[in-house]
């Protein structure tokens, strides 16, 4: 028995301390040493640079396999699958010279392969290359990403919009845990700042299979910026600056890692007066501020990481209610949202000898209240304004508060089979304080299990598919609310929604350099509280809703099709898609009014969805600094009957030049653009919705690096619509009251890197 316990003992031991370590020497063609060649390892959430002979070294790899990722600008992005026990503990790499942008690494997918690998196909943006564009907000900047929208309620609130579809359509990733803070409204943001987050991917489709409910129309996935390297400390300053809204954004951030601990503490401050419009006015309390905290902690083993990561996030963003008094104040003035967002997440990965299992854990505090302007006939404007917050009890306080979780078991690999099975959850509960209520007291709880496999051969070729099973209740409290002379009534409902979900991928190389992927995949999407319980006025859209308790879940089938087609100076991408939704869910007006508002009730219809994007990037010989870049975005929405589904963005197309030069050690990486974006007429509407006309915006883009010893200072200078053009985006909430978009913008940015 007890040489039994020391076999068990020693067994245990060599599995938790055993310990592997690659190294090797990377060069270019020429078998010239690259110095500062990144090499990384996404799942392991390690990674270090090559030093000036080109060597690298990396320490504390576990058993199993592993993507090795080699990166350096104006090379192809190389990867090597190293695994341990079994292959040599250096190796050398020779990277080839690239114009085009690299191959990421695609962490929303479940396998984490490069782009050019995936079945799916993931738009990928860094927020980086976002910056370039001056935006003053994340949302803002997702929209270069063809097929992606906002729907925007003055410059301080967006939310995402993919292939037509948007709030609770679209699930949001950050930190690696879904994003739960009301979404379901148009005029309720995402609560997340672009500092400390490293870059953004796009699902856009269906992803049911790997989310649950809410992933019907696709994902946006916030991928949290990434540790020091090994023994590396790195601090980050960022400074930017707005003239149209007179805005600031600060940022500071530390970051650190050494062997096994690594932390990174980042705060944030963001202040935007009311915007300007193209004839000079001032869109009234359009104003925001924004304080944000990121801050992380990883402890790396040999066969176990965990890594903790927190974000707090509050907002006081103004709530517009035209054009009226000119100031440039930024403290908002009532009506306006306080918003508290807390996001924590807990991710490990346990490393057995061929398998590992993720384990991913979330907790999500969303406080979100709303002053409202209850005094008005008391008081002047003046005197409402400098009323303090503590004065006034908010009229609508919601406290949401979700706890998720995400247990998945890596199978290990069997010939050329890679599998996955998981259970996923969410519980959820919303608690109302406030006056007024939006959506009752509720709790949520969710299920889902699922299995995924991913088969590849002769390198080009792979198969993947899955099915899931999804189980959601949801269970509110009866409230009745006294108004005036009415009493209006909250319903206690008790409903659970059952889905089955599956997708079918296949990508291959149809002919020689064009790349196909093929997908077919099914999601759902559960109605939300707002859908299934409203019954009063919703000053933010200023109409009066009712709810309606017997709607069904959504469900669709989507068909994509991709062509890539990439040589060394010309890429051409066409991307197709069609998307049937039975029991699509709208608000639509009764004709009836309800305490001086209109009546806007919850209905359901059969629609359909279908368009695409296109375009190429050109970068002619022998003229290597230069890029031509052009793409095309269209999508239609339809009912069964063939009307149009509201809040359909209009088709687009976007033109730019792009001149890109190395530059030397000091000054590096230098970008000139100018983008044109081309906005069609909408006048495929809704019948309550109003048509908008076409617009054309210009951009202009000039930035790039200087290197002083250990101190890297990159700037960026924009002009966003350079000749001011007084517009009204078809994605607005403020078109109803015809008030235009946001005039000419100069924006300065400067980080310092050390």
């Amino acid at each position: 028995m007890k040489k039994l316990v020391y076999i068990i003992f020693l067994g245990f031991t060599s599995f938790v301390f055993s310990q592997n370590k690659i190294s090797g020497v990377v060069a270019d063609k020429n078998n010239e040493a690259l110095f500062g060649v990144q090499i990384y390892i996404e799942q392991l959430h390690i990674g270090t640079t090559t030093n000036e002979d080109g060597s690298f070294s990396l320490e504390r790899i576990p058993n199993g396999e592993h993507q090795l990722v080699f990166s350096f600008l104006g090379f192809e992005r190389l990867k090597k699958n190293i695994i341990f026990p079994g292959i040599p503990n250096e190796i050398n790499v020779i990277m080839t010279e690239s114009v085009f942008h690299m191959d990421e690494v695609i962490v929303s997918s479940p396998f984490h392969k490069i782009q050019s690998e995936n079945v799916m196909k993931v738009e990928y943006k860094s927020i980086q290359s976002l910056q370039k564009n001056g935006e003053a907000t994340l949302i803002q900047g997702i929209t270069s990403i063809p097929g992606v929208e906002q729907l925007s309620t003055g410059t301080g609130i967006g939310k995402p919009v993919i292939r037509g579809l948007t709030g609770n359509r679209v699930l949001v990733y950050a930190q690696g845990v879904r994003l739960e803070n009301q979404q379901f409204g148009s005029e309720h943001g995402l609560g997340l700042n672009e500092a400390g987050i490293e870059s953004i991917e796009v699902i856009k489709g269906p992803a049911s299979l790997l989310y649950g409910s809410d992933a019907l129309g696709g994902v946006l996935y916030f991928n949290p910026e990434k540790f020091a390297l090994a023994n590396e400390t790195n601090v980050n300053i960022s400074q930017k600056f707005f003239s149209n809204t007179l805005g600031s954004n600060t940022s500071v951030g530390v970051k650190s890692s050494g062997d096994q601990f690594k932390f990174l503490v980042r705060g944030t401050y963001n202040t935007h007066s009311d915007y300007q419009i193209p004839d000079g006015d001032r869109v009234t309390n359009t104003r925001f501020n924004e304080k944000d905290f990121k801050a992380g902690l990883g402890l790396h083993l040999d066969n176990f990481i965990t890594e903790f990561r927190y974000n707090f996030n509050q907002s006081k963003i103004g709530i517009t209610e035209g054009v009226e008094d000119q100031t440039t104040k930024k403290d908002p003035a009532l009506p306006y949202q306080d918003l508290d967002n807390h996001i924590f997440s807990l991710h490990n990965h346990i490393y057995l000898n061929n398998s590992k299992f993720d384990v991913d854990l979330g907790y999500i505090i969303n406080i979100r209240k709303e002053f409202e302007d209850e005094h008005e006939d008391e008081h002047d404007h003046d005197d409402i304004e400098e009323e303090s917050e503590e004065s006034h009890d908010p009229a609508i306080h919601l406290n949401l508060k979700t706890f998720t979780y995400d247990l998945k078991y890596h199978l290990p690999k069997w010939k050329k089979f890679e599998n996955i099975i998981g259970v996923q959850g969410m519980l959820q509960t919303n608690t109302n304080y406030g006056e007024e209520i939006l959506i009752p007291n509720a709790k949520t709880n969710d299920i889902g299990l699922f299995i995924t496999s991913l088969y590849s051969w002769n390198e080009i070729n792979s198969l993947q598919g899955g099915i899931r099973f999804d189980n959601r209740n949801l269970q509110t409290e009866e409230h009745q609310i006294a108004h005036e002379d009415e009493i209006h009534v909250f319903n206690a409902i008790d409903r659970s929604f059952h889905n089955f979900t599956a997708s079918l991928g296949f990508k291959t190389e149809l002919f020689s350099n064009i790349i196909t992927r093929i997908n077919l995949a099914s999601g759902f999407r559960a109605p939300n509280l707002a859908e299934l319980t409203s019954n009063g006025i919703h000053h933010g859209t200023n109409r009066f809703e009712i709810g309606n308790p017997d709607l069904n879940s959504e469900q669709n089938f989507q068909s994509d099709i991709s062509l890539e087609y990439k040589t060394k100076h010309f890429e051409i991408f066409a991307n197709g898609f069609y998307n049937k939704i039975n029991d699509y869910i709208f608000i639509s007006p009764t004709g009836e009014v309800e305490d001086g508002f209109d009546v806007f009730s919850y209905i359901q219809e059969d629609a359909k969805l279908y368009g695409g994007e296109f375009g190429f990037h050109f970068h002619p010989h022998p003229v290597d600094w230069l890029h031509l870049e052009s793409s095309f975005e269209t999508v239609t929405g339809k009912q069964s009957n063939d009307e149009y589904l509201p809040l359909i963005p209009a088709n687009k197309i976007t033109n730019t030049i792009r001149s890109e030069f190395k530059g030397s050690k000091k000054w590096s990486d230098w970008f000139l653009s100018l983008k044109l974006q081309s906005y069609f007429k909408q006048d495929n509407v809704s019948f309550f919705e109003e048509k908008t006309d076409g617009y054309n915006l210009l951009d202009f883009g000039l930035g790039g690096n200087l290197n002083f010893n250990k101190v890297k200072t990159s700037f960026h200078f924009n002009v966003n619509n350079m000749f001011d053009k007084n517009y009204i985006s078809h994605m607005s909430a403020l078109k109803v009251d015809d008030i235009p978009n946001i005039g000419r913008n100069f924006i300065l940015g400067i980080t310092l890197r050390i």
